[in-house]
């Protein structure tokens, strides 16, 4: 038997009820800052011709390094939205509007971290914004691995997919461990990262968003076209940190659908 779970320590929820658009500094973050990330590091980019340049769209990748959400607005050939921790936006003084300038010039949402009914709302945020014909960028496996392997995708983009009928583009990303790996500071000029766009994928075949089944069938397809992206070794488990106490032990070792 399955049930509903709750959803990922990792998972952000809303932090207001409607989204925030990008405006003006994201207009001049694409201007300023993709030009640049491209003239200093010089990203691969692969299959931009897979990318549709309208209508709301699903970019699920891999996830490797703080910099994937920097590098697939930049390889992308449309603007793209992501969420990303409140406390970003909420800092004081120069080095607050400093970071919160940045991240909404490079398609930052603001949410609150959190889980259960939060985390459906991030969800729900992320709807709206598909509803407005917009790109969101989404992370299967949850949060970063830290050992390069390609863990198990949880059902959450899944579902929206099938909830809103938008393509999910699957994105490879190569190298971006190794240009900024867990704890740098700055990423290093001396590598080279590649940012694959696969084809868009059509999920409803499997059915719809109320239906585990179709929900899990269709994560294992996008895992599936962003393993032959990014040619990662596959996990065969869930990224999530080891469980603290019995009880969580017990609901990690039983059987349920990751959201």
């Amino acid at each position: 038997m399955t049930s509903e779970p709750s959803v990922e320590p990792e998972s952000p929820s809303a932090e207001a009820s409607q989204p925030r658009h990008a405006g003006l500094a994201y207009a001049l973050g694409r201007s300023i800052i993709s030009p640049l990330a491209r003239l200093i590091y010089r990203p691969r980019v692969e299959g931009k011709e897979n990318v549709p340049r309208s209508g709301a769209v699903i970019f699920a990748s891999n996830h490797l390094s703080f910099i994937d959400s920097i590098a697939i607005p930049v390889a992308a050939p449309r603007p793209v939205h992501f969420l990303a921790k409140s406390s970003y936006f909420e800092g004081t003084g120069l080095k607050g509007w400093a970071s919160k300038t940045f991240f909404e010039s490079i398609g930052a949402i603001p949410v609150r971290r959190g889980a259960g009914q939060a985390a459906l709302d991030a969800l729900d945020l992320q709807r709206q914004l598909l509803d407005d014909g917009l790109a969101v960028a989404l992370y299967p496996e949850g949060t970063r691995s830290t050992d390069g392997r390609l863990y198990k995708g949880r059902t959450g983009v899944a579902f929206l997919a099938l909830q809103t009928g938008a393509p999910v583009v699957p994105v490879g990303l190569v190298g971006t461990d190794k240009v900024m790996p867990v704890g740098a500071k700055i990423p290093s000029t001396k590598e080279r990262i590649t940012v694959r766009f696969g084809e868009p994928l059509d999920l409803s075949p499997h059915g719809p968003a109320s239906s585990g089944r179709a929900r899990r069938l269709a994560t294992d397809e996008i895992m599936a076209a962003i393993h032959a992206l990014s040619g990662q070794e596959l996990a065969g488990t869930y990224n999530e940190a080891p469980a603290q106490g019995t009880i969580e032990k017990i609901k990690q070792a039983l059987p349920h659908e990751r959201r």
